[in-house]
């Protein structure tokens, strides 16, 4: 009776989207910051080209510039990836798209040109980095204007109800997932929590932290119908959590080849 009410509750707050909407995301693999390795950068043109090369999906972050842009970066600072240093957040697109990264010299790419290379040939999942202690909309607005016209299957997500709900009033047509970590708050506390910002901000997807699974409250939204994407995979016991609970992994290194 219980699972029965919270199914009943969770479908009226955050219901699940509709089946053709999202079935692409469960027909890939998908390569975590692209298909990077030593000598190719993560989140660099050449790692999007390997995962294009091989036909597989795409996991990227993206996060704003000074002039409001989207730039396809993960580190909040420049320091471990290029041989800059001081905060992405500081600069223009311009300027970080001077910038090449240490191990092959690829720039860094702006949302825009990531989607200018990929041409909807593989599907893109973009995460949304964002502060707690900063606006969402900003960001958000930036990567809106990226997509505009762009074709290719393509999702939004983040760690941020905030930006997960911000695409579900403004951007309805968007894909939008829930990026999920447990860190140890498996309990009552934790899965109320999950639930609220699930309710919050209405995905039509979950990315769960692979360590976390299996979990009851995956599961039980994947039973209603919310696919569940996992990162990030590195190993081959994580591949078989992946493959025995959930619909589509985000892979890295050897078990991404």
């Amino acid at each position: 009776m219980r699972f029965l009410l919270s199914t009943w509750i969770d479908n009226w707050r955050a219901p699940p989207p509709n089946p053709a909407r999202v079935k692409w995301l469960a027909e890939w693999d998908y390569a975590h910051r692209g298909l990077h390795s030593p000598g190719t950068p993560e989140n660099s043109a050449s790692a999007f080209a390997e995962a294009i090369g091989r036909g597989m999906g795409i996991e990227c972050d993206v996060q704003r510039t000074s002039d409001g842009g989207a730039v396809v970066f993960h580190d909040w600072e420049l320091d471990r990836l290029t041989d800059e240093q001081g905060p992405v957040e500081r600069l223009t697109v311009a300027e970080l798209g001077a910038i090449p990264l240490r191990q092959n010299g690829d720039r860094i790419p702006s949302l825009e040109r990531l989607l200018e290379q990929v041409g909807g040939r593989v599907p893109l999942l973009i995460e949304i980095k964002s502060k707690r202690d900063k606006r969402a909309r900003p960001l958000c607005l930036a990567v809106r204007r990226a997509l505009e016209g762009y074709r290719g299957h393509h999702a939004v997500m983040s760690f941020d109800p905030r930006v997960v709900r911000w695409f579900a009033v403004h951007s309805p047509r968007t894909v939008r997932g829930l990026v999920v970590t447990e860190e140890g708050s498996k309990g009552f506390r934790g899965t109320v929590r999950r639930r609220l910002a699930m309710w919050n901000c209405k995905p039509d997807f979950l990315a769960y932290d692979v360590r976390d699974l299996p979990s009851t409250f995956a599961a039980a939204q994947r039973k209603r119908g919310l696919p569940l994407l996992t990162w990030t995979v590195r190993d081959m016991a994580s591949a078989q959590v992946a493959f025995d609970h959930t619909d589509a992994p985000i892979l890295e290194g050897e078990v991404a080849q």
